[in-house]
């Protein structure tokens, strides 16, 4: 297993600030491209086939500030399917995924936005991708994943503890699931949807909702998703939680569902489909809207960045990605939303170190 050193720190002074949909191709690490390849080591430039796939297209109303995008210090090193990423305190934190040639990573890389800056934290002691993650009380927890290449799911979970930098076991799921959404909500853990399934086969899209009460170290069922979907955008928006898009067991039978899910009440309530459907991709909700950036589908990798506002319940399109990918890590942090790593083409054969923020300061 590849190991890095806990003190190594990567610093990148550059910032790109067009926010024209025109492909961003960054510098990289002397000269050697942001990308490389699951099956064989070394770094490599942007694939023709990335250029090919990319869609920037949205169906969506323009909104009247656009916003803009900055390009912001690689990853150490080229990464995908983390499938989403977390923020707290400033930093934003992306765990697992695949990287260097293998799809059971332990990575926990720390972005430093005020610094731009990359940290290595502990890894996770179960490497696997398409970890399920969220901060609650200050602590970071990993929930599932997937051991093989976006199949063969575990049960295992873990809190991470930032004053100790030391990853502790909790309760394990009722049962094993990759690929599910995670957040925090009223002091416990919602994972909702997710995929199982050891072959491709056999892999099949959920419906569970499953809530985590930290107090308890306990697992408990809650009403299930309307539809089963997996690789969504899920968000905590005010009293209600999100779900958005995803894939209905493959990307080529993506989802533009977009429900709401209320914990008072228990009850699911469908709100306006996301404009263009896909799965991978990431969410983030950014002043009081539920911004969703990125993802995949057949022969397709999105640069769309479409914006929901709560209380009209409609779409807009912002100002999309610079590089489009999925898989990726997406944050907020401060008043930018980082999207770090993810795949360049569709599938899981090409990771990259891209990091790229998008705000609305200034526009």
């Amino acid at each position: 297993m590849l190991r890095l050193d806990r003190r190594f720190v990567i610093a990148n002074g550059f910032a790109f600030l067009g926010a024209a949909p025109a492909l961003a191709q960054h510098a990289g690490h002397a000269g050697h491209g942001q990308y490389e390849k699951l099956t064989e080591p070394g770094r490599i430039l942007r694939p023709e086939l990335a250029t090919i796939q990319s869609v920037f297209d949205s169906p969506a109303p323009k909104a009247a500030q656009q916003g803009r995008w900055m390009a912001k210090a690689d990853l150490p090193l080229p990464r995908s399917e983390m499938a989403w990423g977390t923020a707290h305190e400033g930093k934003m934190h992306i765990v697992g995924g695949y990287g260097a040639q293998q799809v059971d990573r332990p990575y926990h890389h720390v972005y430093d936005a005020a610094s731009d800056r990359w940290t290595v934290a502990a890894p996770i002691p179960r490497g696997a991708n398409h970890i399920g993650v969220a901060f609650l009380d200050g602590k970071l927890y990993a929930i599932g994943g997937f051991l093989e290449q976006n199949r063969k799911p575990h049960s295992a979970c873990y809190v991470w503890d930032p004053s100790v930098d030391a990853w502790q076991a909790i309760a394990f799921l009722p049962r094993p699931v990759g690929s599910a959404a995670v957040v925090a909500f009223g002091g416990k853990l919602h994972c909702i949807g997710g995929a199982i399934g050891d072959t491709f086969d056999t892999k099949k899209s959920i419906d569970w909702h499953l809530v985590y009460d930290p107090k308890t170290n306990q697992w408990d069922a809650r009403a299930p998703m309307p539809t089963a979907r997996d690789h969504t955008g899920t968000v905590v928006v005010g009293n209600l939680i999100h779900v958005v898009g995803g894939r209905v067991d493959s990307f080529h039978t993506n989802s533009n569902l977009h429900h709401a899910y209320d914990p008072s009440t228990d009850k699911w309530q469908m709100r306006n489909p996301l404009p263009t459907a896909r799965s991978g991709h990431g969410a983030v909700l950014y002043r009081n809207k539920l911004f969703v950036m990125g993802g995949e589908g057949t022969n397709r990798v999105f640069g769309q960045n479409e914006a929901y506002d709560p209380a009209k319940d409609s779409w807009e399109q912002y100002a999309p990605m610079l590089t489009p990918r999925h898989g990726l890590g997406a944050a907020l942090v401060g008043d930018e939303i980082c999207v770090a790593g993810g795949g360049a083409v569709m599938g899981g054969g090409i990771q990259s170190a891209i990091n790229e923020a998008f705000t609305l300061a200034g526009s």
